[in-house]
């Protein structure tokens, strides 16, 4: 017997509690006497044969899991002609899997509570959105039970395990539900809300103040049918026609607007959570739109959306100065997530664009699409969330045109995949790499293609009935993938001798891309939906992946401290890497071009940058030099409850010595 066990005696065995120990055959042994034992089909005698069967298909993995083990076996038995020996082990492995759901379920409920109320879980850090609540705990139990549903339930069980050990994760699992959803304001204005039985109804609305009304109420009660962010396009177009109707003075806008965004950013009304709300401003009216009539109660007003330059002005200036002035605390507003479209007739020397880039370089709140550069145009796109940049282009064939499809559309759900663990498991195999890359995006679009299936069922049965009501297909919404810890892969698969900050890392990683984005034109083809790549924000995944892999690996490379590991975001620069927003720039632009569902250059300032003229500038310049999609301006800045805001980090207020909040957007 000795022989048989001599090729395994240095394999390890990975754990389903995700910890490693040395590999016992007697196991094994012992679970086809059992199974001898119960039908009859061989004796004791036969059970070293069998052994030796089971061994020699493991031989040569240096770690191995439960489940190969037991799928070994069950191939063995098969082999063997032992069908009943064979059905037998099944049973008992599908029974005891279950008695280990059942346990854990069990456990679960006093572990979940008392992870939660300990802050112990990383979900509780996992959404930005979310505070430490009586809502969010129960939002965070309910949402495991969710979890274990989808993953037990619905998705394989290869899926599943392919999530539990960290090899890929499958985003918003808490939630059955769909990701994030544009929707179309300018049918909410035309219709009003309403439509869904047995539900309050009102019509379409005939001054701003209902208008803004509806719309709170909108993005709030379509918040609870998505996880994600709810978006409007074409905010200051839509409703400049309100404030030219009722002639509004600035004081009377701005009043209006304050009222808007401290609705939207009150968590009491959704579960401590405030909705995740995006909002896309045009700033000047889009070309599409000049010639078009307004209509407001069921009625066509005497003017077209291009002649309301002026009311879009008081409209912005509005939405700049309160978003600038924060609550009552000087606190800053984390929502709606304002996105300007920069586009060739942006006025850059106008005074809204002076408050804008003030509010930029103090908060560095906007969001800007550029369009001065890339080879997008303002029709062609619209924002559906911070990270969500969808070519609408996709979806001519879907019907309803570049302009009727844009404000539908958004993403059904996101994996993201362990880029760091494939660096570490695959150090110099560029060919068995991409080989597991291919195998974990297979995973992923089956996951995705089975939720879509999900969701629309679900929709259909009424299960999201404002969704129903206001989009009522899914036809239009994106399958996305992403990707987290490029970085870190790097560093893993050559030994810590390149990073996304050298150029053989870079090229390294665009071939990567290359090579996603022409898996997922497959997975287009194959399934006939839209999939797209997305530079995932991660999130609370970024520590997860981190801690899985420091269990399982202890010397695998990453980032943060041994207590807290995590890896960077995408294909980002490591933080710290550079303080100059043009480095990051000329080291980031390619790399950014390459994401279709959505990415983000975050331009990390050390504090306040030092005027609005310098932040115009910058902003001007990177847009104008560069075809990235998306960029952001990031100051960092406290606040201190007291003296309120102050440039730059402080852990404690130079007035009055108070312990502070750091404000820098991640």
């Amino acid at each position: 017997m000795q022989n048989t066990l001599t090729p395994l005696v240095s394999t390890r065995l990975h754990k389903r509690d995700g910890s490693l120990v040395p590999f016992d055959a007697e196991k094994i042994r012992q679970a086809l006497i059992a199974a001898g034992t119960a039908t009859g089909e061989y004796q004791a005698a036969d059970v070293d044969l069998l052994l030796g069967a089971v061994l020699a298909r493991l031989r040569g993995i240096e770690q191995l899991d439960v489940e190969q083990i037991q799928d070994s076996v069950e191939r063995v038995l098969m082999d063997a002609g032992y069908f009943l020996s064979m059905r037998a082990y099944i049973v008992y492995r599908e029974q005891h899997g279950r008695l280990r759901r059942d346990r854990k379920t069990l456990v679960e409920v006093a572990t979940s509570m008392n992870e939660y109320l300990d802050r112990e879980d990383w979900r509780v850090q996992a959404n930005a959105n979310q505070g430490y609540s009586l809502g969010g705990l129960v939002l965070n139990v309910s949402g495991k039970v969710t979890a274990n549903y989808w993953l037990d339930e619905v998705y394989s069980q290869q899926i599943g395990r392919a999530h539990r050990e960290a090899d890929l994760h499958i985003h918003d699992l808490d939630m059955l539900a769909g990701y994030c959803a544009g929707w179309s304001l300018r049918s909410l204005l035309h219709e009003g809300l309403n439509g869904v039985p047995g539900r309050v109804e009102a019509g379409p609305p005939k001054h701003l103040s209902s208008a803004l009304g509806q719309m709170v109420n909108f993005l709030g009660t379509l918040q609870n049918e998505w996880a994600g962010a709810q978006a409007f396009s074409s905010f200051d177009t839509y409703l400049a026609p309100y404030v030219r109707k009722d002639q509004l003075s600035y004081p009377e806008v701005r009043q209006a607007v304050q009222e808007f965004i401290y609705n939207l950013n009150v968590p009491s009304r959704w579960g401590t959570q405030t909705p995740f709300t995006n909002l896309t401003f045009d700033w000047v009216c889009p070309e599409d739109l000049r010639e078009q009539v307004p209509v407001i109660g069921g009625e066509e007003m005497p003017f077209a959306y291009g002649d309301l330059q002026t009311e879009m002005e008081l409209i912005n200036r509005a939405y700049i100065e309160v978003m600038q002035a924060g609550d009552a605390k000087g606190r800053v507003f984390t929502f709606p997530i304002p996105t300007y479209n920069i586009t060739h007739d942006f006025p850059w020397d106008s005074e809204n664009a002076d408050r804008l880039f003030e509010m930029t370089a103090r908060y560095g709140l906007p969001y800007f699409q550029n369009f001065l550069n890339s080879d997008m145009q303002p029709n062609q796109v619209r924002s559906m969330c911070c990270r969500l940049q969808l070519d609408v282009r996709e979806l001519l064939k879907r019907g309803g045109g570049l302009f009727g499809s844009a404000e539908q559309t958004g993403s059904l759900g996101v994996v993201t995949i362990n880029c760091a663990r494939l660096g570490y498991l695959f150090k110099g195999d560029t060919s068995g790499l991409l080989q597991r890359l291919d195998s974990l995006m297979d995973m992923a679009m089956e996951s995705l293609e089975v939720k879509r299936k999900v969701i629309q069922h679900h929709m259909d049965a009424g299960l999201y009935p404002y969704t129903k009501r206001y989009l009522g297909t899914l036809r239009n919404h994106f399958s996305t993938i992403g990707l987290n810890g490029m970085h870190e892969m790097l560093r893993n698969f050559t030994g810590d001798e390149q990073g996304m900050h050298t150029a053989e890392g870079r090229a390294f990683a665009l071939k990567l891309l290359d090579h996603v984005r022409a898996t997922l034109l497959r997975f287009q083809e194959e399934t006939g939906h839209l999939y797209n790549l997305e530079a995932t924000p991660a999130e609370g995944t970024t520590y997860r992946f981190a801690k899985e892999d420091r269990k399982r690996y202890p010397d695998i490379l990453q980032a943060g401290s041994v207590d807290a590991p995590y890896y960077t975001n995408s294909s980002q620069l490591p933080v710290g890497f550079t303080e100059d927003p043009f480095e990051a720039l000329e080291l980031q632009d390619e790399l950014q071009c390459k994401y279709t569902g959505g990415t983000v250059l975050h331009l990390y300032m050390a504090e306040q940058i030092s005027s609005a003229q310098a932040c115009k500038q910058l902003v001007r310049k990177a847009l104008g030099r560069f075809r990235l999609p998306y960029l952001t301006v990031t100051p960092t800045f406290s606040i201190c409850p007291v003296h309120g805001y102050l440039a730059g980090e402080h852990e404690f207020c130079p007035k009055c010595d108070e312990v502070l909040a750091l404000a820098a957007r991640s």
